[in-house]
């Protein structure tokens, strides 16, 4: 695994959104715009139970994300991965935090009933970080 660079966790931990490629069954991409969050340097994604993305992640860990600063499209921070985890432990309460960042509310309030939160536990493997990171610039 690969370490989340500080800039890469600023940017997540702005009210940015990311997109998120996974593998359809016949190899093609599918991308969705997502809520970003982290954990130390586990990216996190939070999504539905039997929504593609999962059904995707279940069958290919492997994920892409670009991370896309609204003030500046161009300040772009890139992560390929694999998801290590799958979980709805925590899932809950991590959209609602969510909710909290993106929308000011206290709880998600899209929740239908019989709907199940399912958190993606992604393990960096390469980061391309944005623009604005001033270190010397590499992917790693």
């Amino acid at each position: 695994m690969k370490p989340l660079p500080d800039s890469v966790k600023k940017l997540i931990e702005a009210k940015t959104f990311a997109n998120i490629a996974t593998l359809m069954p016949d190899g093609s991409p599918h991308v969705t715009q997502t809520w970003v969050d982290h954990d130390g340097d586990l990216v996190l994604i939070n999504t539905i139970e039997g929504s593609q993305k999962h059904k995707n992640v279940l069958r290919n860990p492997r994920v892409a994300l670009d991370i896309c600063d609204p003030a500046n499209a161009f300040n772009v921070a890139v992560v390929r991965g694999r998801v290590k985890e799958v979980t709805f432990k925590g899932a809950d309460e991590h959209v609602d935090r969510l909710a909290k960042k993106y929308l000011g509310q206290d709880k998600c309030q899209s929740r239908r009933p019989g709907m199940r939160r399912v958190l993606f536990k992604i393990e960096p493997l390469h980061i391309v970080p944005p623009f604005t990171d001033t270190t010397p610039r590499k992917s790693t």
